[in-house]
């Protein structure tokens, strides 16, 4: 009989300390952080899963990697490696490299977007969003309707809505629409995987008005492995398979490689449209830095070639999930609302259901996400009308607030244990006992965009 524990597939080769802050000082630092977490210094926070983004632990094979990165600003084998395992994976003609995720976005998007423009999505992440209407177009979600019920239960609730997909391309005109973007997984929507069957579904209408399909494709391989255990007909399909086959319904994609890359810096955008990519290579030469390294470090690109290797093991990922969901199994069993099933990265709390006491602009996924800290040093994200309300854009100027009103845990890849998780559970349980209790947040002050990394609150009284 197989055993139920699922045990990580590695051994611990080096430890990092870890500073337990006192319910005082971490009282102080929220003050002092204008209750934004993105303000506390890593030292104040005892379990950090703000992001899950460049926060893992790197293979051994990762770091003896890298000492054999090439630091030749033109031509580094380190890039050669990094441009194969790209290729690879991938199947795209064009491997540029860059130095995360959001600045392939924004390469990307300055040459290919422009004022007036519409990008259909499943559902934009926050930086993608704000490159997008950086260049004056519209950032559009097209988030099929199982991805608005957090508490539902359905295996895709990541997937495109193709009906809402025809009616926009109808409604614009194909010519404002210069490609779809499909993010997998939905990171926004909670973590949420797509189909393969609803890839090929866009795919069809992206051919029948010759539109360009872009993923984001920062958690490829924990798509995978969903469509190999939700899917019909991919269960005997390796990870690295499912991958590839995603890859080849696209004609580009981009990528941060400090997620599915297992890397600490880097990233990548990749197409087959070779006049697109030297427009792309040309403005990475103005920002970033020559073809051959594109912002980065050569060992930067050994490690993220080596990573690109690792994520397909379906070890590694089998114990990936598993991770994730054992987190949301806790929570779930408490009776605490959250975003059902669990994502590949991060367990979602559903701040509106549980702090129904708060209205859409006292910002309650703030209200809590702050209190996690509060109580036992751990520090998440809010994904709510923090990071995707729209001031000005309600009824009389007032704020538009954001559909969902989350609270993201995401769990660093290698990175803590299973106490640690046993842990963020009992801090969750302990919060959620006084949920009725717990204040509402204004913003006093804000940039004008990415508001959610700088922006500074008080409480209500």
């Amino acid at each position: 009989m197989p055993f139920r524990t699922i045990i990580e597939p590695f051994r611990i080769h080096s430890v990092e300390a870890i500073d337990f802050p006192t319910a005082e000082q971490r009282e102080a630092a929220l003050r002092r952080a204008g209750y934004n977490l993105f303000n506390l210094q890593a030292d104040e926070v005892i379990v950090d899963l703000l992001t899950d983004s460049g926060t893992g632990a790197m293979s051994s094979r990762q770091w003896a990697g890298m000492m054999m990165g090439d630091e030749s600003y033109a031509g580094s084998r380190s890039f050669y490696r990094f441009r194969g395992a790209v290729a690879e994976l991938t199947g795209f003609a064009e491997v540029i490299p860059t130095h995360q995720g959001r600045a392939a976005e924004r390469i990307l998007f300055e040459v290919a977007v422009h004022r007036g423009d519409v990008v259909p999505n499943n559902t934009h992440f926050d930086t993608t969003r704000a490159n997008v209407e950086h260049q004056g177009g519209e950032a559009r979600d097209l988030l099929c309707p199982e991805g608005h019920d957090p508490a539902l239960l359905a295996p895709f609730k990541g997937n495109v809505d193709i009906a809402a997909l025809e009616r926009t391309i109808e409604e614009v005109g194909r010519e404002r629409v210069p490609l779809v973007m499909v993010t997998v997984t939905n990171n926004s929507g909670g973590g949420q995987p797509v189909s393969m069957a609803n890839l090929r579904a866009v795919r069809a209408v992206c051919d029948r008005h010759g539109i360009p399909l872009f993923l984001d494709a920062c958690r490829f391989a924990e798509n995978a492995w969903f469509v190999k255990t939700r899917e019909e007909g991919y269960a005997e399909w390796t990870p690295g398979e499912i991958a590839r086959e995603m890859f080849s319904l696209a004609d580009g994609c981009t990528m941060s490689a400090k997620k599915d890359g297992l890397a600490n810096i880097g990233g990548f955008l990749a197409m087959n449209d070779a006049k697109l990519a030297a427009a792309c290579r040309n403005l990475l030469i103005l920002t970033e830095g020559f073809p051959t390294y594109g912002g980065l470090a050569g060992y930067d690109l050994e490690a993220i070639a080596q990573g690109l290797h690792e994520v397909v093991d379906p070890l590694y990922l089998q114990y990936r999930i598993r991770s994730t969901a054992y987190l949301a199994e806790k929570v779930e069993a408490a009776g605490i609302p959250l975003v059902r099933p669990a994502g590949g990265h991060a367990v979602y709390l559903d701040a509106k259901a549980l702090l129904r006491h708060l209205a859409p602009d006292q910002y309650p996924a703030q209200s809590l996400a702050v209190e996690l800290y509060r109580e036992g040093g751990v520090r998440g994200v809010e994904i709510g009308s923090v990071m995707f309300g729209r001031p000005g854009a309600g009824p009389g100027g007032t704020e538009l607030p954001a559909e969902m009103e989350l609270v993201r845990l995401a769990i660093p890849r290698r990175t803590y244990t299973q106490s640690h998780i046993d842990f963020v559970a009992e801090v969750v349980l302990a919060v959620a006992a006084r949920a009725s209790s717990l204040p509402g947040y204004r913003i006093v002050e804000q940039a004008p965009w990415l508001r959610h990394f700088t922006a500074r609150f008080e409480p209500l009284a």
